[in-house]
């Protein structure tokens, strides 16, 4: 079942109105100019109603409770994923993209190219990377409320719930991230990555890797979130940074702060909440951790540069854990 939009003047409200036009996402770019405003009204399932969006300025909202799904149903946008967005300014709200398979592994509900990209209320589920960046520096990605989750079993694989690349920036808040399978929860090479307010946890049952990578350095804030791995994960390591720096180049200004978080351990004997490899990084790498919870243990390897103040252990949460 194809989705219903309606186009509206940019900058103007969009309604709802008897008699709306009809129009599958594939065929936005037909019927619509560059600068619209585009309304999803549809509360319905949509099979395989994959899109390459071309729009330079566009939003796409999904209303009702539930968000309308976009199931890939064995289709793809240029064996990248159900939707690509190409480059603009883009915002789509109250979407569900769900089952992204290609060939090449990296399947996503939404591959973003280039521009500035905003969601909200969005949900990825069952797609082998939710989603997926391309490593154009001055793209910038705001994700709001959303969830990521439900990685699939594939052992030729590594599914990352969020892959952000080499881009200019990341503002990830009050958003889920949980059931991750041997990859990431959020996996950033952004310059800058704002991480506020999340749920990163994977639970009692969860087998991803790291829920936080920043493989690259850069300057990172990750504050007030709930971070937490199972007992059967795949790394004990929960929060890293500049793991891979030694393979790409890392970040000329390179500044990490972690402060008032909630680290849940659930892997008592070696879990880590925050590994950071400082010999792969500048020597001026600044490393500030802080008025953290590190619930069921987990220690701190911060490098010798680093600083830790008020970060306390406590006793494991009963499941399941509240955010707050």
């Amino acid at each position: 079942m194809s989705a219903v939009l309606q186009a509206t003047p940019s900058g103007a409200a969009p309604q709802a109105e008897p008699g709306r036009r009809l129009i599958t996402v594939q065929g936005v770019n037909k019927h619509f100019g560059p600068h619209h405003v585009l309304k999803d009204v549809s509360t319905h399932f949509n099979a395989g109603e994959v899109a390459v969006i071309t729009q330079r300025q566009l939003t796409i909202v999904g209303l009702g409770d539930e968000p309308p799904v976009f199931d890939a149903d064995g289709r793809h946008a240029e064996g990248k994923a159900i939707w690509v967005v190409r480059d603009g300014d883009i915002r789509i709200s109250n979407i569900a993209f769900r089952g992204c398979r290609v060939p090449s592994a990296n399947g996503a509900g939404i591959r973003f190219e280039r521009g500035r990209l905003q969601l909200a209320r969005c949900r990825f589920t069952d797609n082998q990377m939710g989603l997926l960046t391309s490593n154009d520096e001055r793209a910038e990605l705001l994700v709001q409320q959303c969830e990521f989750s439900h990685a699939p079993d594939n052992p030729d694989a590594l599914p990352h719930l969020l892959y952000v690349g080499r881009i200019g920036r990341l503002v990830l808040q009050d958003s889920r991230l949980h059931h991750g399978r041997v990859g990431h929860l959020l996996k950033c090479r952004a310059r800058q990555a704002l991480i506020t307010g999340n749920w990163l946890d994977d639970g009692p049952q969860g087998r991803a890797s790291y829920e936080i990578d920043l493989p690259n350095g850069g300057q990172a804030e990750v504050t007030h979130n709930l971070i937490g791995q199972g007992p059967g994960t795949e790394n004990p390591v929960m929060l890293c940074y500049g793991a891979e720096s030694d393979k790409q180049p890392h970040w000329p200004v390179n500044r990490l702060l972690v402060a008032h978080n909630r680290f849940v351990n659930r892997r008592p004997a070696d879990g880590v909440a925050v590994r950071v490899f400082a010999e792969r990084l500048p020597a001026d790498t600044v490393v500030d951790c802080h008025d953290n919870q590190l619930l069921g243990g987990g220690a701190l390897q911060l490098g010798p540069g680093g600083s830790s103040r008020n970060d306390a252990p406590g006793p494991l949460p009963a499941e399941p854990v509240p955010k707050a």
